[in-house]
């Protein structure tokens, strides 16, 4: 009796000294102070890279993107950060280029990627190197009309003249008699019609959750009547925060844990069309568009590259830099999921993103690719390469 005391004891005592595990937590902001880059001392622990030669001619176009616009005077104020300085994130596209364009196999490249490169993993959900939650966004083919007409009552809204923006492009509010004040929520832009009347209707849609789908991606091609394909990019948001639709619709309820994916969205607001305006008005972001000529631009203002943009908290990490996606991806195509190792350019800013934790891969246009995105959700790791100088 004795001895079974003594071992309930010391269990009792052992368990108090073993700390719970840390629940994940994807959208903590990294502590103040704390690195957002943590580098990769052993090469042997890197990702593998040989992927990249395999696909440098797509991945090429993105890194010659990346690199007009870090070699541009603009492209100077943000940088350093976390220690990379400008020059160096120059050198640095341009080696990886050379590296893409003249290295005879994968074996090669990745010989001189470790000999000349320095690897950084992303800070993740942790502050430790933890890992990253990859979810994805896409050009969504929506139908539509470019005039208000019978099916077609659910409009895409051009930048309002009252919106104010700083030099980098940021959201500073509304302007007003009394000076520039918080730009209003959706709920109260819906509920004022402020916005209507104003020939700032760019397009008109289907629905309201098309309208959605369009604002959550930042992006949409329309197919008109005509069978012609209208395209509108992202023009700027009134600067308030994003809050998600699915997680809101599982908070309530409505759809379960895990399964709040793009097509479950779809799908409810179709059975459910009396509650779907008071759902999306608990978003208070509101995005504004505009006509544009070839494929959506990030905030680089460069063309987002499918499978090879991924999008970030633009504070914490380097523009237009070198990164490596270590996950894996499911959806309409991949429904056993696949592992997902590859090179993107880190050319475009997460609208709900705040956090090391977080990033978004631009998967594309078109059905498959909204399925794709629809269900992307896959934890991973989130690399970044600069000259070791």
């Amino acid at each position: 009796m004795k001895l079974n005391l003594l071992c309930t004891a010391a269990l009792a005592l052992l368990a108090a000294c073993v700390a719970p595990k840390k629940e994940k937590d994807f959208n903590a902001p990294l502590p103040e102070g704390s690195a957002a880059l943590l580098r990769v001392i052993d090469t042997d622990q890197w990702p593998d890279v040989r992927s990249g030669w395999r696909q440098r001619a797509e991945l090429l176009p993105a890194v010659e993107a990346s690199l007009r616009w870090t070699s541009g005077r603009n492209a100077e104020s943000f940088f350093p950060i976390e220690g990379i300085t400008h020059a160096q994130a120059v050198a640095s596209l341009e080696r990886f280029r050379d590296l893409l364009v003249d290295s005879k196999s994968p074996a090669e490249f990745e010989q001189a990627l470790k000999r000349e490169f320095a690897a950084y993993k992303s800070a993740g959900w942790d502050g430790r190197g933890g890992g990253v939650l990859f979810t994805g966004y896409c050009t969504p083919i929506l139908e539509g009309s470019l005039t208000q007409s019978p099916g077609f009552d659910h409009p895409l809204y051009a930048l309002p003249e009252d919106l104010v923006k700083g030099a980098h492009g940021e959201i500073l509010g509304q302007r007003t008699a009394a000076g520039v004040a918080p730009y209003p929520t959706r709920r109260a832009i819906e509920a004022s019609g402020a916005l209507r009347g104003h020939g700032l209707e760019v397009v008109w849609l289907r629905s309201a959750m098309d309208a959605y789908i369009a604002h959550v991606n930042g992006s949409a091609f329309v197919r008109l009547p005509n069978g012609e394909l209208a395209r509108f990019g992202y023009a700027g948001t009134n600067g308030r925060e994003y809050t998600s639709l699915a997680r809101q619709l599982v908070a309530a309820g409505e759809l379960p844990e895990g399964g709040a994916n793009l097509p479950a969205l779809r799908a409810w607001a179709r059975t459910h069309p009396a509650q779907v305006d008071e759902f999306l008005a608990i978003n208070d972001r509101y995005v504004f568009f505009t006509p544009i000529d070839g494929n959506p631009r990030g905030s680089l203002n460069l063309e987002v590259t499918p499978e090879h943009t991924v999008a970030t908290d633009k504070t914490l990490f380097p523009r237009g830099a070198v990164t490596f996606v270590d996950t894996h991806i499911r959806g309409a195509t991949y429904t056993e999921g696949r592992e997902y190792h590859q090179f993107f350019l880190d050319q475009d800013t997460g609208g709900a993103i705040r956090t090391a934790g977080r990033a978004d891969l631009y998967l594309g246009i078109g059905g498959e690719a909204e399925a794709l995105s629809g269900e992307m959700k896959a934890e991973g790791q989130l690399y970044y390469f600069f000259l070791d100088l």
